[in-house]
């Protein structure tokens, strides 16, 4: 039993990596699945596609590889996180579509519960704001709108969970109805500093508390798969958010350490250790690990936009055929122009939180062209990443490590980092391993069944493939961000 199954189910796709005893990557499977847009502003997936994708991954995976199942030690999972599924416990089948993180339907309910009150009472015990991101009011919008599901929901007929807790129900046949503490803190129903669902927070929205899955380790017993899914029953021993997988994954252990994670969104997580920050700037407070009982917390910034406007430019404008285009585009670009692109396509997140805006791009001149949108786009994410860096430093109050460990898809591009470091004026550092969500899904599983060293030991592996140094001068510098912020203003004053 030497290796480890790596199960990573994003917004966009579902992959599996197996990983060895000395956590290389031996073989990858990924499958993209269908985005349902119902109307503006909404996102959902079909349930059967997570669980079909996630499933056929893995097959592959382990045939790539050539190994049979009993070698396989156990299973890490990560998850898109808050993302919402509701199902039947008899049958296992969803009642609705999964509403997916990026979905801002529930703006209104948010609006009524910061109106009404509440929202500094959910902020002190989730350390969420009241915001359609999180799960608590998709839920509640289930259950208001499926005949018969908050009656059915009391009388303990149903479950409710995110995706992880929906694929260790898959996985393990309907045996097992449980989740991690990083994806419970993300629900805005879970009390994170006392460690359990909030009784008083789910009465507010009439959530029948017997949807809720057992809240459970990062490194734990989530149960045995169904041994006629890979031919063996496997172990499931480390669950974890896809953010907070890649905290693991970058071994951001210490308190002061930074990462930041570019896939279709971008999250920023700031290490606080054992001390709840809670946050004057309109970021989150969450748990980035837990283990033996006992919660790291972290500041967390959350960019809804960043790998997704290089997806716009190739779906929605057509100006690339790939992402891999954008890096010579924005060599090409005219600095001069000085295109500015607000990505708000689904409002805009961290430090802002305003689910109503919409994406806007200024400084437009009829040489404005395909390079311009490239480099204005992947500006974007380095100026939304500064917002979040700026607002962390500010809550913490005290100096943070100084170095950007980032990983995902976007890390790629040698010009987007390089512009990056010169923006938040700050090494960026990009290890050896930049598929680190995997990495840390596999690592809590392993390290829970003994094949993988501890904490430290994991830490003191971390490589890094490079250093990018800013560059830019300072004055160039405040210019840049400057527009950005007045660009921002203008989209939020639209």
């Amino acid at each position: 039993m030497s290796h480890i199954l790596a199960i990573d189910q994003g917004t966009t796709s579902s992959r599996a990596i197996l990983f060895d005893a000395g956590l290389s990557v031996v073989a990858v499977a990924q499958e993209e699945f269908r985005q349902i847009y119902p109307q503006p502003g909404w996102v959902e997936h079909d349930p059967t596609d997570l669980w079909a994708t996630v499933a056929a991954t893995a097959r592959a995976a382990i045939e790539k590889a050539g190994i049979d199942a009993h070698e396989i030690a156990a299973i890490g999972i990560t998850n898109q996180r808050e993302t919402t599924l509701l199902w039947d416990r008899a049958t296992g089948q969803p009642l609705h579509n999964a509403i997916v993180w990026q979905d801002r339907r529930t703006a209104d309910t948010c609006a009524a519960l910061r109106e009404a009150g509440h929202e500094a009472m959910i902020a002190a015990r989730t350390g969420l704001l009241c915001d359609p991101y999180f799960s608590g009011t998709k839920l509640k919008w289930l259950l208001d709108t499926i005949p018969g599901a908050r009656d059915r929901a009391a009388a303990g007929a149903l479950a409710f969970g995110t995706v992880d807790s929906f694929l260790i129900w898959k996985l393990t046949g309907g045996r097992v109805h449980a989740t991690d503490a990083t994806n419970a803190a993300r629900t805005m129903l879970y009390n994170i500093r006392e460690g359990h669902w909030d009784e008083e927070i789910c009465a507010l929205l009439d959530i029948p508390m017997a949807l809720l899955p057992e809240v459970k380790d990062c490194a734990a017993d989530f149960g045995m798969t169904r041994a006629d899914l890979f031919g063996h029953e496997i172990a499931i021993a480390g669950v974890a958010g896809d953010q907070q997988a890649a905290t693991v994954g970058q071994a951001c252990f210490a308190p002061g350490m930074m990462k930041s994670t570019y896939g279709t969104g971008c999250f920023a997580l700031l290490n606080t250790g054992d001390q709840f920050v809670a946050s004057k700037n309109r970021l989150l407070t969450t748990i980035a690990y837990q283990f033996d009982g006992q919660p790291t917390y972290a500041l967390e910034g959350s960019i809804f936009i960043a790998g997704a406007v290089v997806q716009w430019l190739r779906d929605g404008l057509k100006i690339i055929r790939d992402a891999a285009e954008t890096q010579p585009l924005a060599e090409a670009a005219d600095p001069a122009q000085g295109v500015v692109l607000v990505p708000a396509f689904t409002g805009l997140g961290a430090p802002y939180w305003r689910p109503e805006c919409r994406g806007a791009i200024y400084g437009l001149t009829r040489n404005s062209g395909p390079a311009e949108f490239a480099r204005a786009a992947l500006e974007s994410v380095a100026y939304q990443t500064r917002d979040l860096l700026e607002a962390m430093r500010a809550d913490w109050g005290r100096a943070a490590d100084g170095v950007l460990r980032v990983d995902g898809g976007m890390t790629a591009s040698d010009w987007a980092m390089q512009f990056l470091s010169d923006i938040i004026g700050a090494p960026v550092d990009r290890p050896e391993v930049t598929e680190t969500t995997a990495l840390g899904a596999a690592w809590l599983a392993g390290m829970r069944v003994g094949l993988y060293p501890d904490a430290d030991s994991f830490a003191r592996g971390w490589a890094l493939e490079r250093r990018f140094a800013p560059a830019m001068d300072e004055d160039t510098r405040r210019d840049k961000y400057a527009r950005w912020g007045r660009a921002v203003q203008a989209t939020m004053g639209v």
